[in-house]
């Protein structure tokens, strides 16, 4: 056989590139960035997982995220929207130093400095990471929006542990944009907060600074899509923006085996999708991350699955604006 005949290999050795022309998957859908196009949504990995309290491998979600690309449609039959209509692109991820957890900090803040300068429409679409990814994220933030800006966040943690015990860490997020004066703390909205997960201490300073609240039990009892609207209000009032931010830890184990802090009685998955359909519809939030899963704990990769249908059905809302 010669050079000539094993670069045109009969036909049945190329049928692994098959593909059905009336289907389109993820992947050809957020293809990488050319660095020249403006593309309205971007998404962006920030694969950091050295600040987790509990022993973590989150630093590998942004990857095992897009291994499933090719494994989803862009198609939400519950709403007849089609994300391939909407121009989104991979930005990549922001670098990561191998040892100084501040330096990984400071490359975020400056990473999104970077990228909102150059794309100065883009809906950012992060992908942690561990929780305290967001802190630098909503930093850069609040000076692409250039005003105030409100949160919910998703979470079963309050995140706001003191800062000298310690440092930055996934559990010191709101804490640092509180104490930094990036966020004031009646423009927080928490929902799914969780018992036997966080202190009577950080509860008291919680409240202390006017960050309403919402646990695991209400959302049971109150229903979701009621809360989701108070906190919305709450984030909403006198700010410019909202920033949306989802620890995946807030699912019931049952539903997120692979996150480094699982709890039981959490939200269900149905409960999760329903809140960020409804925060993606909101004309106020203009930027979202979702953080805290270990693809090394996670059987069949079921949490980081759930994880990438949690940002598509976020984007489905975010596509149905214009029907609001």
């Amino acid at each position: 056989m010669n050079k000539i005949e094993l670069l045109h290999p009969p036909e049945i050795m190329r049928r692994s590139n098959w593909r059905d022309r009336y289907e389109t998957k993820a992947a050809q859908w957020l293809t990488p960035w050319d660095g020249e196009e403006q593309p309205e949504v971007g998404f962006i990995g920030m694969p950091l997982s050295k600040t987790s309290i509990s022993h973590s491998g989150a630093s590998m979600t942004p990857n095992a995220l897009r291994e499933l690309f090719g494994n989803v449609t862009t198609y939400n039959m519950d709403h007849e929207v089609d994300l391939q209509e909407l121009h989104a692109r991979d930005l990549g991820d922001i670098q990561m130093h191998v040892t100084d957890l501040l330096k990984c900090h400071s490359n975020i803040e400056e990473g999104m400095n970077h990228i909102y300068a150059a794309l100065p429409g883009i809906f950012p679409i992060i992908m942690g990471g561990d929780h305290s990814i967001t802190c630098p994220s909503v930093k850069a933030f609040k000076r692409h929006i250039g005003g105030s800006v409100g949160m919910v966040q998703i979470d079963s943690h309050m995140d706001v542990r003191n800062l000298e015990d310690g440092g930055p860490s996934n559990g010191t997020p709101i804490r640092g944009l509180i104490e930094s004066g990036t966020v004031e703390g009646r423009h927080i909205a928490q929902i799914g907060l969780h018992s036997f997960a966080n202190s009577r201490a950080y509860h008291e300073y919680a409240r202390s600074q006017g960050i309403t609240q919402f646990t695991s039990r209400q959302v049971y009892r109150l229903g979701i899509e009621a809360l989701v609207d108070q906190a919305l209000e709450v984030a909403g009032r006198d700010t410019d923006a909202i920033y949306v931010t989802v620890d995946m830890d807030v699912l019931d184990q049952a539903f997120a085996p692979g996150v480094p802090a699982m709890v039981p009685a959490g939200m269900t998955s149905w409960e999760l999708l329903e809140a960020v359909f409804q925060l993606g519809r909101h004309p106020k939030v203009k930027g979202f991350d979702i953080v805290c899963v270990d693809p090394m704990q996670d059987p069949r990769r079921a949490t980081v699955r759930m994880t990438l249908h949690t940002i598509l059905t976020f984007l489905t809302g975010y596509m149905k604006r214009a029907d609001s």
